[in-house]
């Protein structure tokens, strides 16, 4: 037996798993809203994601290009910010508007920050709330389902958050106004136990976070049931707030995230100038993820950390 041993630095095992392969099941799990908003909302629902997923790859490939760096683009992360950022859009925006989200995501919050796995937020987050505040008007114009059936003139309504008049039903199904991702509760739930399935993500963070929602709803005497299906809740929940990139590594840092996702999220519903508060809860979390995982760090058993030296203090 050879007493001579190899040493190498970490990792000394390798899973099978691939950056390629966990995105192509992110986008299998993001099928059946991409569908749902088909259904729902007509073949333009459908335009805006080609136009959302085909600005993102173009944009990553000329920043690699510029910045004269391997491509990312066969990881298909790009994709994924795409379909999620086209999913949190109304049908009726613009498509050159889409392409300036598109292109804030992928260009100043991923590429800036040297690429996937240090961006510091969610890329298609960003993009909506920067959408957001600039075309205000436009990103909360809501499509009536079927819109383009109606024989009146009437296309657009008020999502169920403001209006608070539809049935358990229509939300679950998804046959009410809003983002082309966040009506149907059933899609998002079916793609979202996917992932948990394929063990692609824990359930930690999304059921703190909803559970968060629903526990401050129900002490305010809120309509539990309502504030869960309604809005982007479940959309945020189990697609956002589960990013690898921009959450806590620890399952306990991961329920710490989720609690103050819905916290904030449950302020600005009840309390804020806008009907909705999920974007905004993940960003403002995304930035503590940081602080989060220093606070729930373990340490290795047997470990040591070397003490301050007692002169080091003194001075």
């Amino acid at each position: 037996m050879s007493k001579n041993l190899t040493v190498t630095s970490s990792p000394h095992r390798r899973d099978s798993i691939s950056t390629q392969k966990i995105m192509l099941m992110v986008i299998i799990a993001l099928l059946p809203s991409v569908v749902a908003s088909a259904i729902y909302f007509g073949g333009r629902a459908i335009l805006l994601i080609a136009v959302c997923v085909a600005t993102c790859v173009l944009t990553e490939f000329i920043c690699r290009k510029l910045m004269k760096r391997n491509q990312t683009i066969s990881d298909l992360s790009a994709c994924v910010t795409g379909i999620l950022l086209a999913l949190n859009l109304p049908v009726t925006l613009p498509i050159w508007e889409a392409i300036i989200g598109s292109f804030v995501a992928i260009a100043v919050v991923k590429q800036l920050f040297g690429g996937i796995g240090q961006n510091f937020a969610n890329p298609a987050i960003v993009g909506r709330i920067v959408l957001m505040l600039s075309f205000t008007a436009d990103m909360t114009t809501w499509a009536i389902p079927k819109y383009y059936q109606a024989s009146e003139g009437v296309i657009t309504g008020a999502t169920p958050l403001v209006s608070g008049d539809s049935s358990y039903m229509d939300l679950f199904l998804g046959n009410v106004g809003g983002c082309l991702g966040e009506t149907s509760a059933l899609a998002i739930l079916i793609g979202g136990l996917f992932l948990i399935v394929m063990r692609v993500i824990t359930p930690s963070a999304p059921i703190s976070f909803i559970g968060t929602v629903a526990l401050l709803t129900f002490i305010t005497g809120g309509d539990v049931l309502y504030q869960v299906l309604a809005g982007g809740l479940l959309l945020g929940a189990f697609f956002m707030a589960t990013d690898y990139s921009t959450t806590p590594i620890t399952e306990k840092g991961k329920i710490i995230f989720g609690i103050g996702c819905g916290i904030i999220t449950f302020v600005i519903r009840n309390y804020g100038g806008y009907p909705e508060g999920v974007s905004f809860s993940i960003l403002l979390m995304n930035i503590l993820t940081p602080y989060i995982d220093r606070l729930t760090m373990t340490k290795p058993v047997g470990a040591k950390y070397p003490e301050k030296n007692k002169e080091e203090v003194s001075k």
